[in-house]
């Protein structure tokens, strides 16, 4: 039989017919197919962004004011942010049950809220609606502990692209559900609640099993291959991005809209191809004479899945003994990148620093998103306008995640730049966004989007990889989540305790303009650029207060960055390969 695939750059030529089917378990199994899957549920994971076009529908149907929508949105941040249960559940379950537990909260708390709006069910309290919101909120979080912890834990010493790549298609996750929903349901936007809970879950369910961490090391290409999936999706960045603003011009038909999304959803499948690529050129190296002759030892070229053996009982005493001095070891902290225990991490000066920079940042960004759709609103932008931003925010918010992912860690190898340092640049690129909304110019609001879009999204690889860069990654799927604890808190404060009282406060001055009271109205709304300019020059003023706060975690860790961070990664892999391997791999690629 002909060969099913051709070449795949092994000397050991294409796939026989005979050999299709074990291929086929070897590419589901392989570490690159895992990342293919991870891109996939990322890209259902960012439902929390869509938030400024369907609230609007909320607050309408349900007859909320600005506040108890603030309110709705602080609980979404919440959910959204406190990641630390599916943290938990993470080290003492596999993958698949976090996943599969993502998958179930997000179709729950996302369809109460579907019923609700659309009047299925009686009208929920104010906190059945905020339990709702937060239940399916919640969710991506297992999503985030399940895929990207994995491929972080299997790509160590690329953590910095892994990390940009991933939390870059949960930023194109808003855009890319915007056309779907604009494909499968037109430009109803209750029907945008059913597609948030029905498709990131669906994705969840697909894949579970095909995201596992394994035992690897690390191969001589593989950088160049981050550069191809990056390359993959920044063109489908700018197809979103092209596609939105079209559709701010043009009145698409619903062919046109089906169109765009068989496009994206080809595109989408593109990492597939690069996956069998390189799995097809490992599958090809295992059939070389000298690679036969190896027993089952880690490889650069030899995928093999982690399964903890059994504790025997010295094991299990040497444990009990660990826990009972967990405590006594808290103030007993390891160097900066070796393994520290959970609460040795919540509790160092390094984390303190990071929760304050996380609660200013983070906090501003998701207060001026959440927001995006009332501040359209209240400067006289048209309702398929105020989606434009959105999009423009869920688009720009991925080319910061991919941005600060492969740039700090480019920065980082030449120049031993601290990552902390591009965490302060960002905060104050971010308060640029919030002082153009603060005094709008025609068209400002577009530059502020962009803006907005692209810092808050460079915040999270940041976060994410100076946590596992100071902390290490045995308590990672953990602490990981313990770190954007401080987005909520920042939400709450600035979200629903500032922004929302302040337009509230201004919505209730021209009611009284016109003679009449808060009882007279069924949703109380605010129009001018009065509405939110205070509000957003406290949010410039505390996004510059967490740029100075990141700059001392700079200082703390300067010396640490300027040393070899990813050294014990190499050794361990050293470790695990015997000469005719290195010898091999080095002919290979």
């Amino acid at each position: 039989m002909a060969s099913t695939f051709s070449g795949g750059g092994g000397r050991g030529g294409g796939i026989r017919g005979g050999e299709f089917f074990p291929f086929l378990v070897h590419l589901v199994r392989g570490r690159w197919f895992t990342v293919f899957a991870s891109f996939l549920i990322m890209t259902g994971a960012g439902a929390t962004y869509l938030f400024g076009i369907y609230s609007k529908q909320i607050k309408a149907s349900l007859g909320y004011d600005q506040t108890t929508l603030n309110l709705l949105g602080f609980f979404k941040d919440l959910g959204a942010n406190v990641g630390v249960l599916s943290g938990l559940i993470a080290e003492v379950t596999p993958t698949w049950f976090v996943l599969l537990v993502g998958s179930a909260l997000n179709f729950a708390g996302y369809f109460m809220i579907w019923l609700a709006v659309t009047g299925k069910i009686a009208k929920p309290k104010v906190w059945q609606m905020c339990i709702y919101i937060c239940v399916g909120a919640n969710s991506q979080n297992f999503a985030n502990t399940g895929a990207l912890v994995t491929c972080v834990k299997n790509f160590p010493e690329s953590r910095g692209v892994m990390l940009g790549l991933l939390k870059g298609f949960v930023g194109l996750s808003g855009a890319v559900m915007t056309q779907l929903y604009l494909a499968i349901y037109g430009s109803d936007s209750v029907s945008l609640i059913l597609l948030i809970a029905w498709f990131p879950a669906a994705l969840s369910v697909v894949f579970v099993y095909t995201i596992r961490t394994i035992k690897i090391v690390r191969q001589p290409n593989e950088i160049r291959v981050f550069y191809h999936f990056l390359y993959v999706s920044i063109v489908l960045a700018l197809f979103l991005m092209v596609m939105t603003l079209l559709q701010k011009q043009i009145v698409f038909s619903h062919e046109a809209f089906a169109g765009s999304a068989a496009v994206i959803s080809f595109m989408l499948f593109v990492p597939l191809f690069i996956a069998i690529r390189e799995e097809l050129q490992l599958w090809n190296l295992k059939k070389l004479p000298d690679y036969i002759n190896v027993q089952e030892t880690p490889l650069a070229i030899q995928s093999k899945e982690v399964t903890p053996p059994p504790y025997s009982s010295a094991e299990q005493e040497e444990k009990v003994a660990a826990g009972t001095s967990c405590f006594s070891n808290i103030f007993n902290k390891p160097e900066r990148g070796e393994d520290y225990t959970i609460l040795q991490a919540l509790l160092s000066i390094d984390m303190l620093i990071l929760f304050l920079a996380t609660l200013c940042g983070l906090g501003s960004s998701l207060t001026a998103v959440d927001n995006l759709g009332q501040i359209g609103e209240s400067l006289g932008y048209p309702t398929r306008t105020v989606s434009t931003f959105v999009s423009l925010v869920s688009i720009w918010n991925y080319f910061g995640r991919v941005f600060s992912g492969f740039v700090s860690e480019t920065l980082l190898a030449r120049y031993k730049l601290p990552r902390p340092a591009m965490m302060t640049l960002v905060l104050l690129f971010s308060c640029i966004g919030h002082l153009l909304i603060a005094f709008p110019a025609p068209g400002a609001v577009y530059v502020a989007s962009i803006i907005i879009g692209f810092s808050f999204g460079a915040q999270l690889p940041l976060l994410f990889a100076i946590i596992s860069e100071l902390f290490g990654l045995k308590y990672y799927s953990t602490l990981f989540n313990c770190g954007q604890l401080a987005s909520p808190l920042g939400s709450y404060i600035l979200n629903v305790k500032v922004t929302g009282m302040l337009y509230d406060r201004e919505a209730l001055k021209e009611l009284a303009k016109m003679g009449l009271d808060r009882s007279s109205v069924k949703e109380l709304t605010c129009l001018g650029s009065q509405c939110y300019r205070l509000s957003f020059i406290v949010l410039a003023a505390v996004t510059f207060f967490g740029a100075l706060i990141s700059l001392i975690l700079v200082a703390r860790t300067r010396e640490f960055y300027r040393g070899d961070i990813y050294k014990k990664f190499r050794e361990e892999a050293t470790d695990d390969e015997t000469p005719k391997e290195k010898n091999r791999i080095n002919d290979e690629f």
